[in-house]
């Protein structure tokens, strides 16, 4: 019950340090209307990480026209599902993880909380390793060295720019993310207009075309690195709205504005690495100090603004949220304490890679998937939580075992496990070396008789890069939960 008694400030000046944790907000706390719900959202995904994603698209060896159908199918799709998970923070007024709580009970709930807790996590640290590279690689091009120094230099200013918005809070994330959005947005359209010659169509247009499975593993591999990337966090900041506000409003702006600077940045990447094989090589080293190649020496200090700037504002996000997510685990400390302790661990996760790692893309991409099948189990489950629920949740009840919503409930627990097992059996990780155990599915079927209905032609078969468990979780914790958790939400309900 400690983490339901955390003292409520009132309304936090964007300088002061928020006292809102686990806790759900109170009504004279909630303000706002849907569309402000564009700032954080949009500021969080205008990065021009989007332009190196078209390079990581057609590295499984598909054409433009498939890879554009696949992003913008990916992008939007993924980021609808944070816009519906966003429902629960309105209807609810508390963290995302807290929420969490009536689907998997108030203890049962520390599972989704710790994969939600790796993927927060792991994610600022990728976002402050891109900015530290991306630095490094601009300050070397303007002769100003790009070593050591540098990159320790920049890993302060970065790491200190995170933390601070992550410990201070709300209000001042809101406040950043709107300069962060004119900034990076304006600076970007810059940037495009400079390298737009780039491109090549013809060379663009000869992309050939791969396999449906090659089309399909890069709609999963956009998916989990866009909004199946948020999902665990997308009531964190619904939860400031007032109850009455609209659904639709709620669920479209958050959609519209994650995805719409992504869909763009991801076409434009996709007509610059098409154009040339060496820049979509160079991306899979330093995603974002690759794209400063074609830029005039007079852009690569505001291109390091934007670079920065960009990668700040996901992180931001990331970095507010993993601190909820550790403390919906269990760690007994106020608020901006776990987010300062997440800070540290982004900080020595991103001296690792950066001194010590090898390439960049393998290990990138063997995280997203390996961390999406449990995430995408996990939306499954809550997607189907909200969509049976016609009544706000019980506050009280969300921190109580002995309440409405139990403390374990085990139907939700055993499917995200078991869809997390066998979807981790259906995709392959051959380029992180620490990864390669998973696929064990794949081979089920090369045998002979009823099995071989479902041969997918092992590890090195069609179907082996297509991430067919990412799908598998999401479907099937959305239909297990939405058939077998309708009376339990229904008795939740009928409590008085």
């Amino acid at each position: 019950m400690a983490d339901q008694l955390e003292v409520r400030g009132p309304e936090t000046r964007a300088l002061a340090v928020e006292s809102n944790g686990l806790n759900v907000i109170a009504d004279e706390e909630r303000k706002g209307r849907p569309r402000q719900l564009f700032w954080p959202w949009f500021g969080a995904n205008v990065s021009v990480l989007g332009l190196s994603y078209g390079a990581f698209a057609l590295g499984f060896g598909i054409s433009f026209w498939q890879a554009l159908i696949a992003g913008v199918a990916g992008i939007v799709f993924s980021f609808l599902l944070c816009g519906l998970i966003s429902l629960a923070g309105k209807r609810g007024s508390a963290p995302t993880m807290v929420l969490s709580r009536a689907v998997f009970g108030v203890r049962g709930n520390k599972l989704p909380s710790l994969v939600s807790w790796l993927l927060t996590v792991g994610w600022e640290t990728v976002l402050t390793i891109l900015a530290t590279l991306a630095t490094a690689t601009v300050f070397e091009r303007l002769g100003w060295g790009g070593g050591a120094t540098t990159k320790v230099i920049a890993l302060i200013v970065v790491g200190v720019l995170i933390v601070a918005c992550g410990v201070l809070g709300f209000d001042l994330i809101m406040r950043a993310q709107a300069v962060i959005t004119i900034v990076t947005g304006v600076l970007t359209v810059v940037y495009i207009v400079l390298v737009a010659d780039r491109i090549s169509w013809s060379t663009v247009s000869d992309l050939q075309s791969g396999s449906s499975q090659q089309l399909i593993g890069a709609l999963v591999f956009l998916m989990t690195g866009f909004g199946l990337g948020w999902v665990n966090l997308a009531a964190d900041y619904s939860r400031y709205l007032p109850r009455q506000s609209s659904n639709a409003g709620v669920v479209g702006w958050t959609t519209f504005g994650a995805s719409v600077a992504p869909v763009i940045l991801f076409g434009f990447g996709l007509l610059l690495a098409g154009s040339s094989t060496k820049l979509s090589e160079a991306i899979a080293a330093d995603p974002i100090g690759a794209l400063a190649a074609a830029l005039p020496t007079w852009f690569l200090v505001p291109f390091v603004i934007v670079a920065v700037l960009g990668l700040v504002g996901g992180a931001v996000l990331d970095i507010y949220s993993s601190g909820l997510a550790l403390l919906s685990i269990g760690l007994p400390a106020p608020r901006y304490v776990a987010a300062f302790i997440d800070g540290l661990v982004m900080i020595a996760g991103t001296i690792y890679v950066v001194f010590y790692g090898d390439e960049f893309l393998g290990e990138f991409q063997g995280f997203l998937i390996t961390l999406g099948v449990p995430v995408a189990a996990w939306c499954g489950i809550m997607l189907a939580d909200i969509a049976t629920r016609r009544r706000d949740y019980a506050d009280t009840d969300l921190y109580d075992p002995r309440g409405r919503y139990g403390d374990v409930r085990w139907l939700p627990v055993a499917t995200m496990v078991v869809a997390t097992a066998i979807g981790w059996g259906l995709v392959t990780n051959t380029l992180a070396g620490w990864l390669t155990w998973q696929g064990y599915l794949l081979d089920v079927g090369s045998s002979e008789g009823l099995w071989g209905y479902l041969n997918l032609g092992g590890k090195e078969g069609p179907w082996a890069y297509a991430n067919l468990g990412v799908l598998f979780a999401l479907v099937a914790g959305f239909v297990v939960q939405l058939v077998g958790g309708r009376s339990a939400v229904r008795r939740q309900e009928e409590v008085g």
